[in-house]
């Protein structure tokens, strides 16, 4: 099938190929009708794109978005649960083959980023500061769609949970719909049967649009914070041998930070320290009492997540005390990292490659330190978290994810809307 849209970039060729039967009930012709019902809802998805787009709200006041994908919900006749998280919705769609004591879960994230939009285009950010620069409107069009195809299918082996989430960039709305018992299903706080399984995917810029990757392990890294107080001995800027210096000591401390990549873990494991606030100071020629620091750990194993925070709780309070001055530390435990289940991954590429060609199916090279908060999921039930490549081809660039001229790729709907509904009936 070939999709375009009116922005003007390429169209996608995807390649009907044969789909063993007897690979997760998954048939030829169950992909034929899932691609058919997908070209007959893309126009109108598209346009529900768009509204969202236009329309982007911050985490946990998903309220209008909320209420879309409600009346997408009611429209299907689906049964759902509204007011999970605040602003999460989350809906049931039994199988057609009886088999109801679990679900496979489907989850896409609703929330956007505080940032002022530059793209320009006729469906641009109607409100100021605010826009969906992380493609969540997408995510969102797509779960929709999944819903609508799904619905529509002669045969649906498994029932399927629909988790539209709040608060992915800020606020861990996975973690607190996962704390209300969404996975759990009725009995637990949730609706319909328990959620055996996970999939959850995001549109990745530097990927081609057409493709999709993943791996099984760690895909995404733990994302910590920590703040710190340097304190020490205000002076004037002429006479600092009568102070403690917190800028010469915080510059010490950003320094010495940099040690713990280099110096305290193995050259092949993977630690992210960043420094992205300093604070200090209110004149040209007074050495300020205080400096706050503000910062990022990212690691992708709890044993090296330990070895970090050791290490930086030490570095700190020891580069502080030689220069006469002291730290305190608060440490902000952030997402875990995002670990894909091994068997569920493996399954999850057998049934992409089969439906595209193993050409279109990567297998990433390598985490990224980002964060997701689709981890929460993925310590409970097995998960899979894919990437979706949105990246034109042949464009030199393709704006990327939290950039203010950002826009999710409308040729990569259909494909994206494909492999959550394959996962959902081959799972």
């Amino acid at each position: 099938m070939t999709f375009a849209t009116s922005s003007g970039a390429a169209s996608v060729h995807i390649e009907p190929k044969p789909v063993s039967s007897t690979f997760g009930g998954v048939s030829s012709a169950l992909l034929t009708e899932i691609r058919a019902l997908i070209a007959k809802e893309l126009p109108s998805l598209t346009a529900l794109r768009h509204d969202l787009h236009a329309h982007p709200e911050l985490a946990f006041n998903e309220n209008r978005t909320s209420k879309v994908v409600q009346k997408e919900l009611a429209a299907l006749g689906l049964a759902f649960k509204a007011g999970m998280a605040k602003t999460g919705v989350v809906a049931f769609l039994p199988s057609t083959s009886g088999n109801n004591a679990s679900s496979v879960g489907l989850r896409a994230d609703m929330d956007a980023l505080p940032i002022e939009e530059a793209m320009g285009k006729p469906y641009s950010s109607t409100c100021p500061g605010v826009m969906h620069a992380c493609g969540h409107d997408g995510h969102t069009t797509m779960l929709v769609g999944a819903a609508r195809v799904l619905k529509a299918l002669s045969h649906r082996p498994n029932a399927v949970s629909f988790v539209f989430q709040p608060a992915e960039e800020n606020g861990g709305g996975g973690h607190v719909l996962c704390q209300e018992g969404v996975l759990k299903g009725q009995a637990g706080g949730g609706i319909g049967a328990p959620i055996r399984c996970m999939f959850g995917q995001h549109g990745w810029p530097s990927l081609d649009v057409g493709t999709v990757w993943t791996k099984p392990g760690a895909v995404l890294a733990n994302t910590d914070d920590f703040y710190i107080t340097v304190k020490g001995v205000q002076a004037h800027g002429a006479y600092p041998h009568q102070g403690r210096d917190t800028i010469v000591c915080g510059s010490a401390i950003v320094t010495a930070l940099q040690t713990i990549a280099s110096r305290n873990v193995g050259p092949l494991d993977s630690v992210v320290v960043t420094v992205g606030e300093f604070h200090a100071g209110t004149a040209t020629n007074i050495i300020p009492q205080e400096a706050k620091l503000v910062g990022t750990v990212r690691t992708l194993s709890a044993a090296t997540k330990a070895i970090a925070k050791e290490r930086l709780f030490a570095l700190v309070e020891y580069t502080a005390k030689a220069h006469g001055c002291e730290a305190e530390i608060n440490w902000v435990d952030g997402y875990p990292a995002t670990i894909n289940d091994a068997a569920l991954t493996e399954r999850f590429m057998t049934l992409a490659r089969n439906a595209v060609g193993s050409e279109r199916v990567g297998l990433l090279p390598e985490p990224s330190m980002g964060g997701e908060d689709f981890a929460f999921y993925g310590q409970e039930v097995p998960a899979c978290f894919f990437m979706l490549g949105l990246k034109p081809s042949g464009a030199d660039r393709f704006p990327s994810l939290h950039q203010p001229d950002f826009d999710f790729n409308d040729n990569a709907l259909a494909l994206g809307i494909e492999m959550m509904v394959l996962a959902a009936v081959g799972a």
